[in-house]
This record gives C-alpha cells, structure tokens and sequence, in this order.
C-alpha cells in the first residue's frame, strides 16, 4: 500500500483526519485525534481497495 501523510485537524466538536494525496474524499472524524486517524485510515484503506493504484494522485499524474 502507498504511504500516505494525514493530517489531523481539532474542531469544536471533536477531530477530523484526512490523507493528503488522494483523489477524491477520504474524510474520518472522531472524539479524539487516535480516533479520527484509525477512522481516515480506514476510509483510505476501503478507497485504494476501491480504486486500486489509481486513487494515489501520483499515479494519476500523467495520466
């Protein structure tokens, strides 16, 4: 699988995660910031599974 940065961001009501360099929204959210980082990578998990390679912006470059 493609390393992916996530960035975790705290809200008013909680946090939210997401990876950088994916095409498409890969959003997860949680009361805690381990929580809305297991939440996005399981998210960009069920992504690559359902786009395969291509999801990585890096793979779609040149296409």
């Amino acid at each position: 699988m493609t390393h992916l940065k996530f960035i975790i961001e705290q809200r008013a009501d909680g946090f939210v995660a997401y990876p950088l360099g994916l095409w498409g929204v890969v959003v997860g959210q949680g009361d805690t910031s381990d929580a809305a980082l297991a939440d996005a990578q399981s998210a960009a998990r069920f992504h690559f599974e359902t786009f395969g390679a291509d999801a990585a912006s890096d793979s779609r470059r040149f296409a």
